[in-house]
């Protein structure tokens, strides 16, 4: 069975998915990643010159990849479990833990990222967050306190698996 993070950017889905992947003995899988490695560009210019429908249905793609992987730590993409066709291909083959960092705590972590097109206005990013989060919840199996170090958060996600 896999574990599947999702949460909003920032909330350490990458960080604490490597984490975890070293304590559990597991295998780490990025979804953003294997998207850009995949289509041989970033996401960024995915969305650029093909648009975000195009993108979406990529990940569509790769959650429907993941599903028939075992064993492995996958870090969604920050907008992925908020579509139901991710969240039901997911579950097939795992169960979702969303990271759930306070909006503060988030800004905290990004900073003035220039890597973070979504938090160049913050007033829109704090939108979204809210948006999200219902999202987040109904696809999540376990909620977890996203505001605690990397380790910690993952030593917890550890302890609900073993």
């Amino acid at each position: 069975m896999n574990i599947i993070l999702c949460g909003f950017m920032g909330s350490g889905k990458t960080t604490v998915g490597m984490e975890l992947a070293k304590i559990m003995g597991r295998k780490f899988i990025d979804t953003d990643e294997m998207i850009e490695h995949e289509q041989g560009i970033a996401i960024k210019a995915i969305f650029t010159v093909h648009g975000e429908d195009y993108f979406r249905d990529l990940e569509f793609e790769c959650c429907k990849s993941i599903s028939d992987l075992k064993n492995c730590v996958v870090s969604t993409g920050g907008g992925a479990l908020t579509f139901q066709r991710n969240v039901d291909a997911l579950r097939l083959g795992g169960k979702i833990v969303f990271l759930d960092a306070d909006f503060d705590v988030i800004c905290q972590r990004i900073g003035n990222s220039k890597t973070r097109p979504l938090f160049q206005d913050k007033e829109k990013a704090r939108q979204l967050y809210d948006e999200r989060k219902e999202k987040y919840m109904n696809a999540a199996d376990y909620v977890i306190d996203g505001n605690m170090s990397a380790r910690k958060t993952a030593m917890q996600i550890a302890d609900i698996f073993r």
